[in-house]
């Protein structure tokens, strides 16, 4: 009843079975394993905050560069504020504003880009205050250049002058005459009334869309290992059950379907057994007309 088994078309059948369940449960166990390493990553971003927060400030060189273990740390760094920008169209409790960034000319050379503050509204050059004269010392955590990707950037382009849309060295070095360094600082207390932009917690160790979206495919890919078992079976039900009707001399639905009808078709084809006899007599039969003119014909003239 199982030869149907080593036909061809079940040895593929099997073989793609076979491949196709590990496969599955090893992306599935891959996409999970994706998602608790992103829920172990956020729990120990929030204790590394809470870490940092209590944490002494340490100098902005001994934390460069920026990484998972130094991101949100308190820097300190020394230097004279030179040239102010504007970060449009950043949140902050639900509310759109503005960052104030000033540039910070260190010691070493390079400058640091530091946020002092968020202010309510667009942006607007007059609404934000200047920065402190002479030397200064900020504190802050530290933070890692923006890319295209991240919360809050600005990605359309010709922004006004004295904005910028991503706080990066990249976007940075044409916009001033010196060397940058590949981080900023958002200050611990924000300078003149504006209000301070918290820390943002480092690349990868949120629980953002992507995460999510992780434990979905993890989803999808058990589901589909599930499909291929069904999809099996329901293939291994109907062949044993076509196999069975086989050797008990039962037809298939279809098989019967296309017997009737033939055999209509062949009842009311003239090339039947009848209709074959039908036209041989008709042959034979000569015209009714013929037949009376042809003793006529060839009669005895009195």
């Amino acid at each position: 009843m199982y030869r149907f088994l080593l036909t061809p078309r079940w040895w593929g059948i099997n073989v793609f079975l076979v491949l196709s369940i590990p496969f599955c449960v090893f992306m599935g166990s891959w996409q999970l394993g994706r998602f608790e390493d992103r829920v172990d990553d956020h729990r120990s971003a929030t204790e590394q905050s809470e870490a940092n927060a209590k944490e002494a400030a340490r100098p902005l060189d001994s934390l460069l560069p920026v990484d998972k273990e130094t991101s949100g740390r308190l820097a300190r760094a020394e230097g004279r504020y030179g040239k102010q920008l504007l970060v449009p169209d950043r949140k902050l409790d639900g509310r759109t504003g503005f960052y104030v960034l000033t540039m910070l000319r260190t010691d070493g050379g390079k400058a640091l880009p530091v946020v002092r503050g968020w202010l309510p509204g667009d942006a607007d050059g007059a609404k934000a205050p200047a920065a402190p004269r002479g030397r200064v010392e900020v504190t802050g955590a530290l933070q890692a250049s923006e890319h295209a990707s991240s919360d809050g950037v600005t990605k359309a382009g010709g922004l006004p002058s004295g904005q910028l849309g991503m706080i990066s060295a990249a976007s940075l070095v044409n916009l001033v005459p010196y060397d940058v360094h590949d981080a900023w600082v958002t200050l611990e207390r924000a300078d003149s009334g504006m209000r301070p932009v918290p820390a943002a917690e480092p690349e990868g160790t949120g629980l953002d869309l992507k995460a999510f979206q992780n434990l979905g495919y993890t989803g999808e890919w058990f589901i589909f290992a599930g499909f291929v078992v069904f999809m099996w079976f329901r293939l291994f039900r109907r062949e044993t059950e076509f196999a069975r009707d086989a050797e008990l001399g039962l037809l298939p639905e279809g098989a019967s379907e296309t017997e009737t009808e033939n055999g209509a078709a062949d009842a009311k084809s003239p090339k039947g057994e009848a209709g074959t006899e039908a036209e041989g007599a008709a042959e034979r039969i000569t015209d009714p007309a013929e037949s009376v003119t042809a003793p006529a014909e060839h009669a005895p003239r009195g």
